[in-house]
């Protein structure tokens, strides 16, 4: 794998020769690509929640140590627009940057991100032409179609920001063909403070559940995140539904940022409808010692589980549970004495075709996982998966 230091040295000639990186002005006609896990990737879910922070409605806090990802294929096409009614239909390819790259979106970087605040990104890559096209300029009056896919781990992959554990870390990555890697810790805190906690089931034991449970989740979910929306056209009209217009516009007097940005939370979603609340009881509930005194729960021990209707470890039904719901608004989707995840119509079958229906715990969070690239922050993209799941 590339060392951190051959990268940086490549990123430095990209920025002298584009003009192109530590900032969004720079040369005109160039197409500066970073990468961002919003400021959750760097710091979790507090709890309590405070303001509009991202919470796990269960009551724990989660911190993350790594959020490890591949990114490769970084590429611009023409026509966004080519069918209202199928994002997935672009014109022809115009720029292609190739990598793998991998990067540790919750170690940030230097540029500020597209989401405000305290979100950071960090610089990829660049490009300063149509490198599939001729080498013709790009034309400031159109708008062109932005993608970039994440793939398995590789050898080859230029290592951006990873430090030692991360390239330890990746190592298992490889050996898996994982391509994005959770790792931290998570805390219930959710009667901290004289707090109020409410389930469906009172004669259910939470107590019986670990405090606290270190995670280390690792997703074989290859996926192209095709012809996505950018938040950066508002207040343009977008096609139809969507929630902004698609594609980007490259300005001549300033570099234009194409920012991949990872949302950290989808794996953590009750349903597949985008944005749903989160929670971690179901990943508690399958946590097992890890041989230091702590618990510890993998992608491994999510196998085999019923999402549709959630047990612990001991096989015991896991009910509904929510924290603090005047500050985090939350209303369970029942009031079953189970908990159970929506899978909005796609099949649930133990036995059946990956290809088709969902088996377990492990297939639903991927699924949902799988969902979570965009464009400059929240510009949703068509989502091409390139491992066996229902379409």
């Amino acid at each position: 794998m590339t060392s951190t230091r051959s990268l940086r040295e490549i990123l430095v000639t990209l920025c002298l020769t584009a003009a192109a990186c530590g900032g969004t002005t720079g040369s005109g006609g160039t197409v500066q690509f970073t990468a961002s896990g919003e400021v959750l990737a760097l710091g979790g879910y507090p709890f309590p929640p405070g303001g509009d922070d991202p919470v796990l409605v269960d009551g724990w806090a989660l911190t993350f140590d790594e959020l490890i990802v591949t990114l490769d294929k970084l590429r611009l096409s023409e026509d966004p627009d080519t069918s209202p009614t199928d994002q997935s239909q672009t014109g022809k390819l115009v720029a292609l940057v190739d990598g793998p790259w991998v990067v540790d979106l919750h170690r940030g970087g230097p540029l500020a991100g597209k989401g405000g605040g305290d979100e950071q990104a960090v610089p990829i890559a660049s490009v300063t032409g149509q490198n599939q096209n001729g080498n013709q300029p790009f034309d400031g009056s159109r708008r062109y179609a932005f993608g970039f896919d994440v793939v398995a781990a590789s050898a080859a992959a230029h290592n951006v920001n990873l430090d030692a554990q991360g390239m330890a870390d990746y190592q298992a990555m490889i050996q898996n063909g994982w391509t994005v890697f959770y790792a931290g810790t998570a805390t219930w805190k959710g009667t901290s403070g004289g707090r109020t906690c409410q389930s469906t089931n009172g004669a259910y034991d939470f107590g019986a559940l670990p405090a606290s449970v270190k995670f280390r989740l690792g997703f074989a979910s290859p996926a192209t995140y095709v012809n996505c929306q950018n938040p950066d056209n508002d207040p343009a009209r977008a096609l139809g539904d969507e929630e902004h217009q698609r594609g980007l516009t490259i300005k001549s007097n300033q570099a234009t940022v194409a920012q991949a940005t990872i949302h950290a939370d989808h794996p953590f979603w009750e349903s597949f409808t985008h944005d749903t609340p989160a929670h971690f009881d179901q990943l508690a509930a399958q946590a097992t010692s890890d041989g230091a005194g702590g618990f510890v729960v993998t992608m491994d021990a999510t196998a085999g589980v019923d999402p549709v209707a959630l047990t612990d470890a001991k096989g015991q039904p896991l009910p509904w549970r929510w924290c603090d719901a005047a500050a985090t608004g939350y209303v369970p989707p029942n009031m079953n004495k189970q908990m159970g995840f929506d899978t909005l119509g796609i099949p649930y079958d133990p036995k059946g075709d990956p290809a088709s229906s969902l088996r377990d715990l492990r297939d639903f969070m991927t699924y949902n996982q799988s969902t979570q690239g965009h464009l400059n922050s929240d510009g949703l993209c068509y989502v091409e998966r390139h491992y066996p799941s229902p379409r």
